[in-house]
């Protein structure tokens, strides 16, 4: 991707930069195909889109595909600082919008009347008449623009909230508070951002919901990893929501209202342990409403478009002035740039995606056929070692459970297996690597007739492949939660010259590397005519299937008694059931407790650690 800055007049007496770039004739073949190129010239931009729009994605369907119709509205949020809000109006109207309407909403918060009888009563008229005249005499020469003076003041949080319902999917709005002052190039780059990453089917993605033009500065999971972005990446996913200058994008803001309306109601607090801003609103309360939106993004695995340019540049800045968020003016946070800029858009699927710790998360790693296979074995090991999960008759709130251990152990080489679903699919957008059981089994010509046991043979052969990739691989059958990070540790302390571990009660599984010579083609071809031999009095899973498989080829077997640092919920021990310390791993039986039931128990032991809708209560960050 190239990105060119032939002059750059920064706020903070940045030294002069000079890049003498040229566009290449095979740049432009390759930008008709995924890639855009947007130039911030003063002469007309030069922008180069894909021919053709798919709708394979679901994504709206604009009235022209080469020159999707949507509109742009401003909405610009003001309260009392008239010096601030005449630099952004100035800012906004020097911008170049190439004959493009774009219409303008200006909402002036009310000043508190905490006292009647206040002696500066009328000086906080005065000012409020100033600014309203000042927005009054204001020409908007690019659109519309309205007024929207409140009765009483409301705050940040409903100035943000209140400032749009979307009207259809082609309509976006662009949020700036008074104190940012935008790029003249603003509205080109995101008017390129939208056709390229919403009227673009092959750069399209529902768990997008928008762009911030803020330089990236902050990352709110306590014990985050610095944000620290390779120069040549201008462009890259990060959950943040961006408050200085954040276009928002329909779907995803309706979705959110309706979900704070939910929320709100009822009276759920978005509290996110493990957040900086999680702190914030316990200070600040309905003051502000950000953690109102990481908390909603945190569930729904949603995603912003942020750029990372040169010498802490961007395209909006804030001057940090007076105000709920600064008890006095901190100045500007970045460089603004403001001449001649080429930026090329990259493929969606070669932007990087990072959490609310800063780490990247790597999305749609789904194992449909065994050319897949290897390549997300390697993304997902971890010392060489992985951990093979099934989701197959196991309820999803369990898994989410699960998931939210994995996160607070740190454990990060697992990969999630189970028949197609909408919910494997979730798991994997969200960037959990999973084989997808019938479309695996579908490619692999003699298992494609399989009726049976398709799971096991789909474990069975994911198994065989890690062990030839020289990797250790753990196979958790039975529903249970680690309650130790070195669980999936101990395998340095077992002994070198046994290839296969069986845990008896937990049925769990911990094969070897050096148990590739054993668990062959053979082997996975003969435990597919064995799971047509297996009766329903049989127990253990695959681990019990494994182990006998392994005992009659006198595999290095080794059984092992997990009574000692294993326990086993159920009905019977509801007041006697406690933790140990030398307890690693917690389980049960589905086949024998309701969900309810292993939910109160989990909770009694402090290992229900999911919220209401199934979402992790923390964000627990392990730094890089």
């Amino acid at each position: 991707m190239n990105f060119q800055i032939s002059k750059m007049a920064p706020k903070r007496g940045f030294y002069p930069l000079f890049l003498i770039v040229s566009l290449s004739a095979a740049l432009f073949i390759l930008s008709l195909h995924r890639s855009s190129s947007i130039s911030f010239s003063s002469s007309p931009p030069i922008t180069q889109f894909p021919p053709s729009i798919t709708n394979s994605n679901k994504i709206p369907n604009p009235s022209s595909q080469n020159s999707p119709n949507f509109s742009l509205t401003i909405k610009l949020l003001t309260y009392d600082r008239l010096p601030s809000l005449s630099r952004c109006l100035q800012s906004l109207s020097a911008a170049h919008y190439d004959e493009q309407k774009v219409n303008i909403h200006i909402f002036v918060d009310h000043f508190r009347v905490l006292d009647q009888k206040d002696e500066y009563l009328d000086q906080k008229l005065n000012e409020s008449r100033r600014i309203l005249d000042f927005v009054d005499g204001f020409e908007w020469r690019f659109g519309e623009k309205m007024v929207h003076y409140r009765t009483a003041n409301v705050g940040l949080q409903a100035q943000w909230l209140e400032a749009w319902w979307p009207a259809n999917d082609d309509e976006f709005a662009f949020v700036v508070e008074d104190d940012i002052e935008l790029s003249p190039f603003y509205y080109r780059f995101l008017k390129g951002l939208i056709v390229h990453y919403y009227y673009n089917g092959s750069n399209y993605s529902p768990w997008i919901y928008g762009a911030s033009l803020q330089r990236p500065r902050f990352v709110p999971g306590k014990h985050g990893n610095k944000i620290n972005i390779e120069k040549e990446t201008q462009v890259f996913l990060y959950q943040l929501v961006g408050t200085w200058g954040q276009l928002l994008f329909p779907k995803p803001w309706k979705e959110f209202r309706l979900w704070y309306d939910e929320h709100k109601t009822k009276g759920i607090k978005p509290i996110l342990d493990g957040m900086v801003t999680t702190g914030w609103y316990k200070k600040m309360g309905e003051r502000i409403w950000t953690p109102w939106f990481i908390k909603f993004i945190h569930a729904r695995g949603y995603f912003n478009i942020y750029t990372n340019l040169l010498h802490e540049s961007a395209l909006s800045v804030s001057h940090r002035d007076t105000g709920v968020n600064y008890g006095k003016s901190a100045g500007p946070d970045s460089n603004l740039i403001h001449e001649n800029m080429v930026f090329k858009l990259e493929p969606l699927t070669n932007l990087k995606w990072y959490d609310f710790c800063f780490r990247e998360v790597i999305p749609d790693r789904v194992v449909t056929s065994v050319n897949e296979l290897e390549p997300v074995l390697r993304s997902a090991q971890k010392a060489n070692a992985l951990v093979l999960v099934s989701v197959d008759q196991t309820s999803k709130m369990f898994t989410r459970n699960l998931l939210c251990h994995f996160a607070r152990l740190d454990v990060r080489n697992y990969v999630f297996v189970g028949p197609g679903s909408d919910f494997l699919l979730d798991l994997a957008r969200r960037g959990h690597p999973v084989v997808n059981v019938d479309g695996f089994l579908n490619s692999l010509k003699e298992y494609k007739s399989v009726k049976f046991g398709k799971e096991i043979i789909a474990k069975a052969y994911v198994i065989k492949k890690a062990l030839e990739m020289k990797y250790d691989i753990w196979v958790l059958d039975h529903d249970m939660v680690p309650v130790k990070a070195d669980f999936f540790l101990d395998s340095v302390k077992l002994d070198p010259t046994v290839d296969f571990y069986i845990w008896e009660r937990l049925g769990l599984l911990f094969a070897r590397s050096s148990g590739s010579g054993i668990w062959n083609d053979r082997f996975v071809n003969e435990m597919t005519r064995m799971v047509g031999l297996k009766t329903s009095t049989d127990s253990g899973g695959f681990g019990f299937l494994a182990g006998k498989m392994l005992e009659a080829k006198r595999g290095k077997l080794q059984r092992v008694d997990d009574a000692r640092f294993s326990v086993k919920i159920d009905e019977s021990n509801y007041n006697g059931i406690q933790l140990k310390n030398d307890t690693k791993v917690v389980f049960w039986s589905s086949d024998n407790m309701g969900s309810g039931l292993v939910q109160s128990r989990l909770e009694s032991l402090g290992l229900w650690i999911i919220d209401t809708e199934s979402n992790c209560m923390a964000v627990i960050c392990h730094p890089s």
